[in-house]
């Protein structure tokens, strides 16, 4: 398997790090995610699987809305029948019927409420799981195209705002609506002119609603869409924290997330404003609907055209219309956010993975090692070449060595070769197979990847280590940090093996760090082996140290090792010098030398400055 964990940095053309744009990654595809709309039906589409809980909410809601329907009847009733000719044992009765009638609509309530939460939970932990899963099937392309805190962000942040619009806005929204309508019926039954005047005020109110949504809903989708700028911009903080501080770049750090906060409170503060306007609005409207109401009624009462009783009811259901209707206006602005989370999340879920297996994909056997570059060219983007025509053929055991100056090609070709890219152009072979049929995971398993930005995990010092191979037991971890010259600090260690490890292995020096992923690379027991940069980043005590584990580590091994110390790659088999993204010199250490070229100058002028420094 691959055990480098650490993403070796993509190459511009002109070979230094890229950053942004869509350099060759996925790409969303499938249906628009700026159709609200699709963007609903798709979002319950995933919620099929919960399809009987569902149905027993659905049970409930619909309980609970008749039963509250009911209520004004009995209470209209009771007046006309009961107070009215003082007969206090049907009162009693009535308000008998009435407690049951509320007290089952209470438990009904309750229960859809606690199944709601339930289906939410679930439904959120399937569909981050299906944002997490996606996400590690994209490639290095991919992932370098959005930055962490964003990705972040769609996985926690816009995950959430739909579990609070599923937990508590959507039974709601329902209900909401099965009360208007309801209430819109019953008042028409009980009394066509009174009906009739409250149906009068109901388009008007929807097309106020219809032109507040619309502006809501853009603003909420730059709500999210800032949020995970936000985010994106304390990661960065957070992660580069050494840099910030050896740098002195506190202040630059402060003014940019200041920055990023700012935007993110106006686009905020602009969509509570719209989200407030619709409150006040609805409140005046309804009070006015419901006094002109209700001196209407009183008048048809006085002159005897409707009972007390009938009147009393019909107020009640007047405020149950004009509640419901202001509710769903305020939960739709809910939805908006909601949906604008969802639109980000497929925007996620619809990048097609710009490395993938083939359909007929085949398993990869046992390999001995031969690997073939064939006229491979390579860009991030079309017109923008990074790799010019690189052919090698290297034989199984044999040890490659890329050398050049930084932002030459070197990490690209073994980013080809690790397949976190796809070639442009040419093939990339191994024992004869092109990469492109075999499976990736059967490639990565027999592969095995040790980066300069060495990264650990939060554990201990064993879980790192078995990173390598999740099945190796103890004592071939303690063999492999062995082979790795790493046994000897790790026993060192207050609790040995199972010390613990801090975020990024922060208490760990960055020597350390590189012996552990060593014993990663020695458990993994790969057959081709790629060391990027493997012992630019400690001292010479280690670097002989390393040096020593590496040797067993790549004997009966193809190793491609980029390195600058270029003494420590004298005994490759094969030195590529690459520049511009070419091979511009090949040839043994002694060939290189005889040669008098790139190689040869670099090689002098680092044993020139060897000697000064140790003069």
């Amino acid at each position: 398997m691959s055990v480098g964990v650490a993403r070796p940095a993509q190459s511009s053309p002109a070979g230094g790090p890229r950053i942004g744009g869509m350099g060759g990654g996925g790409r969303p595809t499938g249906e628009s995610a700026r159709d609200p709309g699709t963007t609903l039906r798709r979002l319950f589409g995933y919620m099929r699987r919960f399809k009987g809980r569902i149905g027993l909410v659905a049970g409930c809601v619909l309980v609970s809305t008749a039963l509250g329907l009911l209520g004004p009847i009995l209470l209209g009733r009771a007046i006309d029948r009961f107070i009215a000719q003082g007969d206090l044992d049907g009162l009693a009765r009535t308000v008998s019927v009435l407690l049951v009638v509320y007290g089952t609509a209470f438990l009904s309530t309750m229960a859809q409420s606690l199944l709601m939460v339930e289906i939410a939970q679930r439904f959120i932990s399937v569909l981050r799981s299906l944002i997490f899963e996606h996400i590690q099937r994209l490639s290095l392309a991919d992932h370098n195209q959005r930055r962490t805190g964003d990705l972040m962000s769609r996985v926690g942040n816009d995950t959430e705002t739909i579990n609070q619009t599923l937990s508590n806005g959507l039974i709601e929204f329902v209900s909401n609506v099965l009360l208007l309508l309801g209430s819109l019926v019953f008042m028409v039954v009980l009394n066509w002119q009174l009906g009739l005047g409250a149906l009068l005020l109901l388009p008007t109110m929807l097309y106020i609603t219809g032109q507040v949504t619309v502006r809501s809903r853009r603003a909420f989708r730059r709500v999210q869409r800032r949020l995970g700028v936000m985010n994106a911009t304390i990661e960065e903080s957070v992660t580069n924290f050494r840099e910030i501080k050896a740098f002195n770049r506190e202040e630059a750090a402060q003014e940019e997330f200041a920055e990023a906060s700012q935007a993110y409170r106006d686009v905020a503060t602009h969509a509570e404003v719209i989200l407030a306007i619709l409150g006040p609005m609805f409140s005046t409207m309804s009070v006015i609907t419901l006094g002109a109401l209700a001196l209407f009624g009183g008048w048809l009462a006085i002159n005897g055209h409707v009972q007390v009783g009938i009147m009393a009811t019909f107020i009640i259901y007047i405020r149950n219309f004009f509640r419901p209707l202001r509710g769903l206006a305020m939960l739709y602005n809910q939805l908006q956010s909601s949906i604008a989370g969802a639109e980000r999340i497929f925007e996620v879920l619809d990048t097609v993975p710009s490395v993938t297996d083939r359909p007929d994909a085949i398993p990869l056997p046992r390999v001995e090692g031969a690997v073939e570059f064939d006229h491979v060219h390579f860009a991030y983007d079309p017109g923008t070449p990074v790799l010019h025509d690189i052919n090698l053929q290297v034989e199984p055991g044999q040890t490659v060595a890329l050398v050049g100056p930084t932002g030459a090609g070197k990490t690209t070709i073994v980013s080809l070769l690790s397949r976190f890219l796809d070639v442009t152009e040419g093939a990339i072979r191994v024992d004869g197979m092109d990469l492109r049929d075999i499976k990736q995971a059967d490639w990565r398993r027999q592969l095995g990847v040790v980066l300069q930005d060495t990264y650990l995990f939060s554990g201990t010092v064993k879980d790192n280590i078995r990173f390598g191979n999740p099945d190796a037991v103890d004592a071939e971890i303690v063999e492999a940090a062995r082979v790795a010259n790493a046994d000897w600090f790790i026993r060192r260690l207050p609790s040995g093996y199972d010390s613990t490890v801090s975020e990024r292995g922060h208490n760990f020096s960055e020597g350390q760090r590189q012996l552990i992923a060593i014993a990663r690379a020695v458990l993994a027991q790969p057959r081709v082996l790629i060391l990027d940069e493997a012992t630019s980043s400690v001292d010479t005590r280690t670097e002989v140290q390393l040096q020593s584990a590496l040797l067993d580590l790549i004997q009966h091994r193809t190793a491609f090792v980029i390195a600058h110390r270029l003494n420590t790659i004298r005994n490759a088999d094969v030195v590529l010098f690459v520049l511009d993204g070419r091979i511009v010199e090949r040839g043994s250490h002694e060939e290189l030398m005889d040669l008098h070229g790139h190689y040869h100058d670099l090689y002098t002028s680092q044993r020139r400055r060897l000697r000064v420094e140790h003069a």
